[in-house]
């Protein structure tokens, strides 16, 4: 009984003693290099055991191996016995797993770490980090693009762990964020050391649309393109060339953020200082068109000094048209100030001003009365539209196309296209309004009454029956009679006893030039022969009745 106690005792120190002596697979060991031979690291580690290991597992990336026997190293065990009888052994592993322990501590600890770029892939690098592989993304390789990694590759340099997960094997790692807080605290120490209104020297490190980085020795300063002068840059590239030295002014620093803007034409002189005395109110200068907007044009009067053509006065006539229709970019066009704003840094200014009203030097050319001739641009309800000189437009009115046809029927015969003669009438410049009149050049009328006057009895020939009177004809005029002046005796005043063609003698009352109507009338004409014979053959005293001196005066009248 006490044998098989003791044997049992025997078996189990046995196994402790065993698995106290041989090394755990899957376990760092370390080891002596006994032979080099085929590229390949003999070693023993111990326990009658020995492995092999390619010589390039214990080099460098881009080096040869440094190691020779009898040298003392660390392994990583993955099997104990193989098909050779040998051990499974691999540096690489060990390396890797003593670099993850190591990595894990500083990633803990927010401690940087040494490492070296050894090989591109897609997006970014591949990075030792004394055994362990980690990824660096390209837009942490510096704190600006980088074109050309080359400079860099197998370099040893410090990392900031960014992400590290030991199961999946993945670390990604940055360089960008090493650099950006050296940088801080190379950056604090000269921004401190700066004050605003300075005037430091720097080199132009980068240029972008909007200004230009400069480099204030250790620090980068922006120069907004807007401060780089006082008049308009389209482009920092057309002041500005990269390598190049400048002479700034530090015109803002802020203290948070440790950001530096700086200015160039704060060392040259305000040209707004005398805009008032160079560019008077109504005063007109030649400037150069810097830029076009929907809204109007700017013009450069001076380097530094730009005013604003607005849409509304670049043109008498083209009211809705895109300045860039009127004017060009460059273009050297003539303007005349309207409106200085020194508080607000503007000037207004007028390009129409500069070329007269076109109504007033119309008006000039072609006063009331003058005739012109002009295509007939558009046809409107109300009348026609003529162009004239001065790229303006006169108007016809329905009233003013015929003296006989109403408005609506004469408008039919013309189109857009045909050219017109007409009067001109009438010229408001301040409303821009030009009257025209086709009718009035018909004088036809004037020559015809010419040789009559007012009160002068004329015969005319009735051409038609209305209700409300007749319409007549005397040499070629129209004129109508109204009921009222057919006749002296009410009961007289009947259109339907006339007929048409019958030939009857009436007053002239009227004669309207302007209008080109004859006024007619029957019963003015029989007053007046009363009043003649009362005169000639007796009066109301006389005893003789109005029939007898009527008759008397008829009589002698046929006589005649």
């Amino acid at each position: 009984m006490a044998t098989q106690t003791s044997m049992e005792d025997f078996e189990a120190l046995l196994n402790e003693s065993f698995e106290l002596t041989t090394p755990e697979e899957g376990t760092v060991v370390k080891g002596t290099v006994i032979a080099i031979e085929a590229g390949q690291a003999i070693i023993d580690i111990g326990y009658k055991m020995e492995g092999r290991v390619e010589l390039k597992e214990f080099a460098q990336p881009g080096q040869e191996a440094e190691i020779a026997p009898g040298d003392e190293v660390e392994v990583y065990l993955e099997r104990v016995e193989n098909a050779r009888g040998e051990a499974v052994i691999s540096r690489d592993k060990a390396r890797r797993e003593e670099a993850w322990d190591r990595l894990e501590k500083a990633y803990e600890k927010e401690e940087r770490v040494e490492g070296a770029i050894f090989g591109r892939v897609k997006g970014g690098f591949t990075v030792d980090l004394g055994g362990a592989v980690a990824f660096l993304p390209g837009s942490q390789v510096d704190v600006r693009p980088v074109r050309d990694a080359g400079p860099l590759m197998g370099l040893p340099q410090p990392f900031q762990i960014l992400k590290m997960d030991r199961r999946r094997g993945n670390i990604v790692v940055s360089r960008r964020a090493v650099l950006e807080e050296s940088r801080a605290e190379q950056r604090a120490e000269i921004v401190g050391k700066l004050t605003e209104g300075d005037v430091i020297e720097g080199v132009v490190k980068n240029i972008t649309e909007y200004g230009a980085f400069v480099d204030l020795g250790g620090v980068d300063g922006l120069l907004h393109v807007t401060d780089m002068a006082w008049r308009r840059v389209n482009h920092p590239n057309e002041i500005l060339n990269i390598g190049e030295s400048v002479k700034v002014q530090v015109v803002k620093i802020n203290k948070e953020t440790q950001r530096i803007s700086l200015g160039m034409k704060q060392l040259q002189a305000d040209p707004w200082d005398d805009v008032e005395s160079k560019f008077p109110i109504d005063s007109r200068h030649t400037g150069r068109v810097t830029n076009i907007t929907d809204y109007g044009a700017f013009v450069e009067l001076e380097p530094g000094v730009e005013g604003l053509v607005h849409v509304s006065e670049m043109s008498w006539t083209k009211k809705n048209v895109h300045p860039g229709k009127i004017v060009s970019t460059s273009q050297e066009v003539e303007v005349m100030v309207l409106e200085i704003d020194t508080a607000k840094r503007r000037v207004s200014l007028g390009l129409k001003q500069t070329q007269g009203n076109p109504w007033e030097n119309f008006e000039a050319a072609y006063p009331p009365g003058t005739e012109v001739e002009g295509e007939v641009k558009n046809i409107t309800e109300f009348g026609l539209f003529i162009g004239l000189d001065g790229d303006i437009d006169g108007m016809v009115h329905l009233s003013d196309i015929d003296w006989d046809r109403r408005g609506e029927d004469a408008i039919e015969d013309y189109k857009k296209g045909d050219m017109v003669r007409a009067k001109v009438t009438e010229i408001d410049a301040e409303r821009e309004r030009i009257s025209l009149s086709i009718k009035a050049l018909d004088e036809s009328f004037d020559g015809a009454v010419d040789g009559i006057k007012r009160g002068q009895v004329v015969t005319v020939n009735v051409t038609s029956i209305e209700d409300g009177g007749i319409e007549v004809e005397y040499d070629g005029m129209k004129a109508f009679i109204r009921r009222s002046d057919l006749s002296r005796d009410r009961s007289e005043q009947r259109p339907e006893r006339f007929s048409v063609g019958d030939k009857v003698d009436a007053r002239i009352t009227q004669i309207d030039k302007a209008s080109r109507r004859l006024g007619l009338s029957i019963k003015a004409r029989e007053i007046a022969e009363e009043k003649e014979a009362v005169e000639q053959y007796g009066s109301s005293d006389s005893g003789a009745s109005l029939g007898d001196i009527l008759g008397a005066a008829l009589k002698g009248r046929d006589d005649e």
